[in-house]
């Protein structure tokens, strides 16, 4: 047996370096870990080091020094503090938070970084984390989306990077940070950039569906800081392309979502490879039985910060709005809600829908309306995906149609408007969907199309709607207090004029012959934006290049000038004012004791909705004799 001794610890490899192993592992875990793990590495090929703590070179953890602001505040002001941003702390001897950034002891390169982006304040996360990280100490920081989480791990990386002995030749990182999705590890990158240039630390981003080449070259030449997923950096350490022998540094972000992707063999297996006496922060939005048993496996006398509460909970500056309806009634609706929204002038909005199909369908739909729309999903690669979400951040583009691949981790900050075609599996998935919206202390608006097939889901909604203050639809509360879904649609029983086009679930069984219906009832509007140069073609099944156009169409926005066929609208609006189970998008019927906007809360879209201010406290429900439900 060939033992060989590096950075401090022995390696019980046989004849070097191990073969690559390509896809394969297990399987097993929980939740959607089988279809996700398939061809995903999980470091078969990585033995565990023989740590030798005497030979390891010494690190430091420790270089907070308390503000004298910061000491010299009493208790009482300190709990006040802790209570009024709905802190919870669990651990030993942990610091006072800040509440100005001159009160973090920053190096000046730091602070240089803090006013240049123009921040006012630190968030919750933020004033006491940053303590709590830079006085060495493991951490699990359980916090909201949008809670400026990414910021509370970098600074204290920088400082802890640039009090460690310099990188040498075959060096790995300092610092890794593990995230779920490649767009969360750019957006991360991002934020090490904006702070690490000034004092050259180095970072690199890897993922996968992305070419090797660039990213090996970065780790080879030696960076500070590594962001990646887990399935690329385990291809990497099994190839010998870099190492985590210097390694001291350890984020895990969004650390329940690669759990509930099948990455914990994988994160195992990187953990194993890095010296037991690392710092280790984990941050996660929820806080399940899995991932406290990841951190009372790798934390040691971890000290566990909570911003509000422990169960999850949707950001109370997003109005939620659900309409409770029919599958066949969701197009109509969609095209409507645009409309609405279109009039508004701040109206970068995220579709949501369940299959990557979907996802073309309806954005190829929705230029063919005139509509500016992208689109996202698993199956565009990196190239796409980097052109999609750079036209969408810059405005090139208003509406952004996405699966759940974009719902954790996509970082837009002017996203006012989140529209959940369909209701996601989870209320989970629903509460970081509508989280996209709503961040950095602003305010957004949260649509959902709720069918009856979407029942097994209602009481959790509506546990989260109350817990938000938010109004509860009638109909969706009747759902929830049923005990018999035979009451409701059941799965195919009615017929829908989308038929197997959009693949929805409750017509996967006798959809055939109706797979052209949603092309022919979008095709009524195909003379409503004449001249604007989007093509009609392609509704048909296989549309694959519905997403050709994206650079062809960046020109149409939210503002461009309606058609002038307005009155299919108004033709299909009156119509629905006829009947009692629909309220007009644009001409909500007014009913004593309601404000506006919690009406529209309740059923009917507002044509104008302040933003300016978080919705308020809604007011008790009248009954719901005279109550339209539905939009």
């Amino acid at each position: 047996m060939n033992q060989s001794r590096r950075g401090g610890f022995r390696d019980d490899r046989r004849g070097g370096r191990p073969p690559m192993s390509r896809g394969g592992g297990s399987s097993a875990g929980r939740g959607r870990v089988g279809k996700s793990m398939r061809g995903l590495k999980t470091g078969g090929q990585l033995h565990k080091p023989r740590w030798e703590m005497g030979e390891l070179r010494p690190i430091r953890k420790d270089f907070y020094v308390p503000h004298i602001s910061v000491s010299n505040r009493s208790l009482n002001d300190v709990v006040q503090y802790r209570s009024s941003n709905e802190m919870t702390i669990k651990g030993q001897n942990v610091p006072n938070p800040i509440q100005y950034f001159e009160e973090g002891n920053f190096p000046p390169y730091v602070m240089d970084g803090i006013r240049k982006q123009g921040f006012s304040s630190p968030t919750a996360i933020q004033a006491q984390g940053w303590p709590i990280a830079l006085s060495g100490n493991n951490m699990v920081g359980i916090a909201k989306t949008g809670s400026g989480k990414t910021l509370a791990y970098i600074l204290p990386a920088i400082v802890h990077i640039n009090n460690q002995h310099p990188l040498s030749y075959g060096d790995g990182p300092i610092a890794l940070i593990l995230a779920p999705t490649r767009e969360l590890a750019q957006q991360i990158q991002q934020v090490a950039s904006d702070f690490g240039n000034a004092t050259a630390v180095r970072n690199t981003c890897i993922f996968g569906g992305a070419p090797k080449g660039p990213q090996a070259r970065d780790l080879e030449r030696g960076v500070e800081i590594v962001i990646a997923t887990p399935g690329r950096l385990i291809d990497f350490l099994e190839r010998g392309t870099t190492n985590l022998r210097r390694c001291t540094y350890l984020v895990l972000d969004e650390a329940d979502r690669m759990l509930d992707m099948g990455f914990e063999p994988q994160i195992r297996k990187i953990i194993e490879q890095i010296r037991p006496d690392r710092q280790v922060l984990m941050w996660s939005a929820t806080w399940p039985k899995e991932v406290q048993a990841l951190a009372e496996d790798f934390l040691i006398e971890y000290v566990q910060l909570n911003i509000g509460s422990l169960t999850l909970a949707a950001n109370h500056n997003i109005l939620q709005i659900i309409d409770v309806c029919q599958e066949h009634e969701k197009e109509d609706k969609l095209r409507r809600l645009l409309c609405e929204i279109g009039s508004e002038k701040e109206n970068k909005t995220i579709i949501f829908v369940e299959t990557k199909r979907k996802v073309d369908e309806i954005t190829h739909c929705i230029r063919r309306d005139g509509w500016a729309a992208l689109s996202i999903h698993g199956d565009k690669n990196q190239q796409e995906r980097d052109h999609v979400l750079q036209e969408f951040r810059c405005g090139r583009a208003s509406i952004l149609v996405a699966t759940d691949v974009a719902a954790r981790g996509l970082d837009v900050e002017d996203v006012k408007f989140v529209i959940n075609f369909d209701y996601p599996s989870s209320s989970e998935d629903y509460i970081h969907r509508i989280g996209r919206t709503g961040r950095s202390h602003q305010t957004g608006t949260a649509y959902a199309f709720f069918t009856p097939t979407n029942v097994k889901h209602a009481g959790e909604l509506v546990a989260v709607l109350t817990e938000a203050n938010q109004m509860i639809n009638p109909k969706l509360m009747e759902m929830a207090n049923s005990s018999r879904p035979s009451n409701f649609m059941t799965r195919g029983s009615a017929r829908n004029r989308f038929g197997n086009k959009f693949g929805s679930n409750d017509l996967r069984t006798n959809g055939r012959g109706m797979g052209r219906g949603i092309s022919r009832e979008m095709n009524r509007g195909r003379g409503m934006r004449a001249g604007n140069g989007i093509s009609n073609r392609g509704s048909g099944r296989g549309n694959r290049g519905s997403n050709r156009g994206d650079r062809g169409h960046i020109g149409n926005r939210w503002d461009q000038p309606k058609p002038s066929s307005t009155n299919r609208f108004e033709s299909f609006d009156k119509s629905l004012n006829s009947s009692t189970g629909f309220n007009n998008y644009n001409n909500p019927p007014s009913h004593s004791g309601f404000q506006q906007g919690h009406l529209a809360s309740s059923g009917g879209f507002p044509p104008q909705f302040n933003l300016s201010q978080p919705p308020p406290p809604p007011p008790p429900y009248p009954g719901g004799n005279n109550y339209k439900s539905g939009f």
